[in-house]
Parts: structure tokens; sequence; C-alpha cells
């Protein structure tokens, strides 16, 4: 499979199978997202539900996969590889692009997970119709522990198994990549207590972080572009 992805690409420019596959499901996903987010304006609660959580569903299964058994977000950390620029362009506008787009790529996982639990857990269905169920929604401190733990057991399986059946090896900047994610999933089930507080509401929660969940999967397709504009457009490099 590895093989098969850094094969050339079909959109016609410098970048490999894998490059064009991501950037096109990236597409995909951005427009099935405010497709679900007008369906909610709309209060169609039902195609809303299942247009959402089949993409998010469908967005975890191909993005996780791709970014972590692939290891593309360790160009962040494993030097210029691919990027024909200049050392300027590479170390003051691509890295820090770079990097800042892979952060959001690891909150927008983690957001897609988080908002599945909260959708089904602030729903209603009146009349074979979902809706948002208004009143105070909290969860225990000992289930957010639970929680966090099987997150941390998950991505040490995966960073594992891509190591062992993918070759990537055990590297140290490798290593760094899953431990930001481990920090960051512990960081966002610490912060669902501070967002109790703000937003007892399950409804009012549910709004709120859906349209912040919408606006960072819109600035990853813009910053997801532009790093793909210049490695692949602008400054193709000898590597994918």
């Amino acid at each position: 499979m590895k093989e098969l992805l850094a094969r050339p690409g079909f959109l016609g420019t410098a970048a490999t199978l894998g490059a064009d596959l991501s950037q096109l499901m990236a597409l995909l996903f951005t427009g099935l997202f405010i497709i679900g987010w007008i369906q909610a304006k709309k209060k169609l609660g039902n195609a809303h539900h299942w247009l959402v959580l089949g993409g998010m569903v469908a967005m975890l299964g191909f993005f996780t996969s791709y970014y972590l058994f692939r290891q593309l977000g360790v160009l962040a950390f494993e030097g210029r590889t691919g990027f024909g620029g200049s050392d300027f362009l590479y170390y003051q506008v691509f890295i820090p692009l770079l990097t800042f787009h892979i952060t959001l790529v690891v909150i927008g996982l983690i957001m897609a997970v988080y908002m599945i639990i909260l959708g089904f857990r602030a729903q209603q269905i009146v009349g074979g119709t979902r809706q948002l169920r208004s009143g105070e929604l909290k969860v225990t401190k000992e289930k957010l522990t639970r929680v966090f733990l099987i997150s941390g057991a998950v991505l040490l399986v995966l960073y594992v198994a891509s190591g062992l059946l993918f070759g990537t090896g055990f590297t140290l900047r490798r290593s760094i990549v899953y431990i930001a994610g481990a920090l960051v999933v512990g960081l966002v089930l610490g912060v669902e207590k501070t967002v109790e507080r703000f937003w007892p509401d399950g409804e009012r929660r549910h709004r709120i972080l859906g349209r912040l969940t919408m606006t960072i999967y819109c600035v990853l397709f813009v910053t997801g572009t532009v790093t793909y504009t210049m490695l692949y457009i602008l400054y193709p490099g000898k590597a994918g």
C-alpha cells in the first residue's frame, strides 16, 4: 500500500497518488460537512445526523490511517524532504504552516470523535425526527479518565502497528507526533469539565462546538491546499 500511494498522482502535478487522494478526500469531506451545517441550520435533524455521522466516521477512517500509517505528519520534524523552494520559504513559511496544519489535523480528528459522542448524548427523537435536547449535560471525572486511558492505548497500538506492519521504524521524531496526539487527547478531555461550566446545556454546547469544529475543518482545507500547492505545484522537490 505504501508503494502504491507513492506512485505519481492523477491531478497533473508533482504530487504522489497518496497526496492527490488526500487532497481530493479533504475537498469531499469539507463539502459534506458544509452541507451538514446547512441542514442543521434548516433544522433537518435526521438528514444532518446521518450525513455528518457518516462523513465523520469515513473521515476518521481515512485520515487516521493516512496520517498515522503514512507518517506524513513527521514532515514537520524530519527535515527538508520534497520541498524545492528557498530556505526562507521553507523555514519561515512552509514549516510553520505545515506544523499548524498538522496540529489542526490532530484537533480535528479528536473533535470529530467528541462531536459524534456529544451528538448522541444531546439528541432526542420526537415524532421520528432527531432534535437537540436542552438541559444540563455532564460527565463524571472517572469516565473522562477511562476515555483518556483507552485513547492512549489506541494511539500506542497504532504506533506499534505502523512500525511493525509498515516498516516505518520507531524513531524519536515519529514518537513526538504520537505523544503530541496523546497530549491533545488529554487536553480536550480535561477541558470538557471547563466546557460544562460555560455551556452546561447540551443543546447550546453542541451548537457552539459544532460551529467551532466546522470552522476548524474549513481552515484545515485551506491550509492543506496551500501546503499542497507549495509542495507539488510551486516548489516541487525531489520527493513527493
